[in-house]
């Protein structure tokens, strides 16, 4: 299992199949939401995360396999619902408050 402390987040990345759609919504809302801790939020292909900089990657469940795969030593958020998901809002509210965040 891996973590990271919230405090050493500086970019979140959010993976997705080809970077055309649903996850260029999450990554632009989860941006809007994290501004404040100055943390940057892109968007990558999964078969491409291995070069995307990042702290944390975050996934639809979907793609969960395949992403940790492409990155194994990389904590691996997994959200089932492109709105409104209790996994995106928990991973925020980490975030916010400092704590650490781990996948699994």
């Amino acid at each position: 299992m891996a973590s990271v402390s919230a405090s050493d987040i500086k970019q979140i990345v959010v993976a997705c199949e080809a970077g055309m759609g649903s996850s260029v919504m999450v990554a632009r809302a989860l941006a809007k939401q994290l501004k404040a801790q100055g943390i940057a939020v892109t968007h990558s292909p999964v078969n491409q995360l291995a070069e995307a900089p990042h702290d944390l990657v975050l996934v639809h469940r979907g793609l969960s396999a395949r992403a940790k795969q492409a990155v194994p030593d990389s904590v691996v958020i997994i959200f089932d619902m492109f709105l409104g998901d209790l996994n995106i809002a928990k991973l925020v509210g980490a975030i916010q408050n400092g704590d650490v965040i781990s996948d699994g």
